[in-house]
C-alpha cells in the first residue's frame, strides 16, 4: 500500500516528536534523506544520523525502523524521533510527500493494522479507549481489550456456534454420510442454551465495565435553596459553584468530574426547579429538565421530608437525599440524610456506589466495556432467543441453519471479522491522526 506519513506526538513544541511512516518503500524513501541505508535492515533497528536535503541538514534524529510483517501495521514502519520543533516535523512531512508519500487520515495506522490482521476490532477501539481513559481503573479494563483478553471471552462460543453449523449442514446436504454427528433439536438447544448464558453474563460484566470506563452523569436536583450547589462543592472538594442565600442563584447547568473509588462522576448542578418570571432562570429550569433526561443517575435533594416530588422521575435511576442534616432534630430510618455544608456526604456516596452495581471483581478481568460491541451481545442475545423459539416450534432444519449463521455473523462482527467497510471506517475516523 501507498505509504504514509504523520506526528503521532501531540503537535507542541516538546522535547522529542515521533513521525510515524507505513507502507511500501518507505525504507527507500526515507533512505534518500538519511545518512544509513534502511533498505538492509531485515529486523528491527535503531539508527542515529541525520536528515539532509540539498545538502542542508533538517535536523540530527533517531530512525527506528520496522520491517513487515513485524510493526504494528504489518507493513513496513519507520518512526523519526526528532527535536520537538512544529517547524522541523513541517519540513520532513512535506519532504516525504514530496517523493512519494501521503497525509495519513484519522486512525489509518490502526486501520491497516486491522486489515492486515495484526489486530481485532475489539483491540482497534481499545486503542482510542485508552487515548481517552480519564482514571486508573478503566486503564486496566481498557488494557485487557488491548492485549486480546477480551476477545479471548467470545472464543468458546464463536467455535461452539461453528461446530453446530458445519455439523448441521452436513446433516442437511449430505444425510447419507453415517460418521457425522446427527444435530437434533435437543443440542441445538444445549449448545444455544449454553451460549446465552455466556453472552447474558457478558453483558453485565460489559454493562458494569462501561460505567467504570465512561463514568455516570449524573444530575443533582432539587428546588431553589436546597443545597444543590452546595453537594456539588462538597463532592468535588472545591467551590466550583457559587453558593448563596439567594434562591435561584444557579441560572445554568454547572459541571464537574470526580473519581468515587474508580468511577467517573460527571455531576452536573441544575438551576432549582420552580415556576420563575424571570426569563434566565426559566431557561435554567428547561436545561435542568433536559439534565435529568440525560442523566445516568439523578440526586433528588430536598430540605425537608415532607416536601413534596416536583417532577415524575423513574425509581431506578434516582437518589433521593435529605439536605442540612445538623438542622434536623428528628430523623427517621426510612430517608438518607447529608449535609453537605458541613462535609456529611458518605451516606449519598455509598448509595451512588450502591445504585451504580459496579462490584469489586469489574475491575480485575476483561468485559466489553464498549457501546457498540455491549449492543451487538445484546442482539446476539436476542437472536438466541429467537433461534430457540423457532426450534422449539419445529421450524425445518434448513431454516434453523440460516438463523444460526445471522448469529455466527452477529458474533464475528464484534470481532470485526463481518464488519461492513462504512462501519469500521465511522470507526477508526474517531481515531487521532497519528494512531
Amino acid at each position: 500500500m501507498k505509504p504514509i506519513i504523520a506526528l503521532a506526538t501531540a503537535p507542541i513544541k516538546s522535547a522529542l516528536h515521533i513521525i510515524r511512516i507505513s507502507g511500501d518503500n518507505c525504507f527507500s524513501i526515507v533512505s534518500r534523506f538519511f545518512s544509513v541505508n534502511l533498505t538492509k535492515d531485515k529486523k528491527k533497528s535503531i539508527h542515529f544520523g541525520y536528515l539532509t536535503y540539498q545538502h542542508k541538514t533538517i535536523d540530527q534524529v533517531v530512525v527506528l525502523t520496522y520491517p513487515h510483517p513485524h510493526s504494528f501495521t504489518g507493513e513496513d514502519v519507520v518512526e523519526i524521533i526528532t527535536h520537538g520543533n512544529l517547524l522541523i516535523d513541517q519540513q520532513i512531512i512535506d519532504l516525504m510527500l514530496a517523493n512519494g508519500m501521503r497525509m495519513a487520515t484519522n486512525g489509518e495506522f490502526s486501520s491497516r493494522a486491522y486489515l492486515n490482521h495484526k489486530i481485532d476490532l475489539v483491540q482497534a477501539e481499545a486503542i482510542n479507549d485508552l487515548i481517552n481513559a480519564t482514571s486508573k481503573e478503566s486503564q486496566e479494563i481498557i488494557s485487557y481489550a488491548l492485549k486480546g483478553e477480551t476477545s479471548k471471552l467470545l472464543l468458546p462460543i464463536k467455535k461452539s456456534l461453528l461446530d453446530l453449523i458445519a455439523n448441521l449442514e452436513v446433516n442437511i446436504d449430505y444425510p447419507e454420510y453415517q460418521d457425522i454427528e446427527v444435530v437434533n433439536r435437543k443440542k441445538i438447544k444445549q449448545v444455544l442454551s449454553k451460549c446465552q448464558n455466556t453472552i447474558r453474563q457478558l453483558i453485565k460484566d460489559g454493562s458494569e465495565g462501561l460505567i467504570i470506563k465512561d463514568g455516570l452523569k449524573v444530575a443533582i436536583i432539587g428546588k431553589p435553596n436546597v443545597g444543590k450547589s452546595t453537594l456539588l462543592n462538597a463532592l468535588l472538594k472545591e467551590d466550583k459553584a457559587i453558593v448563596t442565600n439567594i434562591p435561584g442563584t444557579t441560572r445554568d447547568i454547572v459541571e464537574g468530574d470526580v473519581n468515587l473509588d474508580g468511577i467517573t462522576l460527571h455531576l452536573l448542578d441544575t438551576a432549582g426547579i420552580r415556576v420563575s418570571k424571570n426569563k434566565i432562570e426559566t431557561i435554567g429550569v428547561k436545561k435542568t429538565f433536559k439534565a435529568i433526561k440525560d442523566a445516568d443517575l439523578v440526586v433528588y435533594l430536598k430540605d425537608r421530608v415532607t416536601d413534596e416530588r416536583l417532577v415524575n422521575l423513574p425509581k431506578q435511576k434516582v437518589i433521593e437525599a435529605i439536605n442540612k442534616a445538623d438542622l434536623i432534630k428528628k430523623k427517621d430510618s426510612k430517608h438518607l440524610y447529608i449535609s453537605a455544608k458541613k462535609g456529611n456526604i458518605t451516606p449519598l456516596i455509598k448509595a451512588i456506589k450502591r445504585l451504580a452495581g459496579v462490584s469489586d471483581a469489574t475491575y480485575h478481568h476483561p468485559s466489553f466495556a464498549n457501546a457498540r460491541e455491549l449492543g451487538l451481545l445484546k442482539r446476539a442475545d436476542a437472536l438466541i432467543s429467537e433461534i430457540l423459539n423457532e426450534n422449539k416450534k419445529q421450524a425445518p432444519m434448513d431454516i434453523m441453519a440460516v438463523l444460526l449463521n445471522d448469529l455466527l455473523n452477529n458474533v464475528l462482527e464484534i470481532f470485526g471479522e463481518k464488519a461492513s467497510l462504512d462501519l469500521t471506517k465511522e470507526i477508526f475516523s474517531r481515531f487521532c491522526v497519528g494512531k
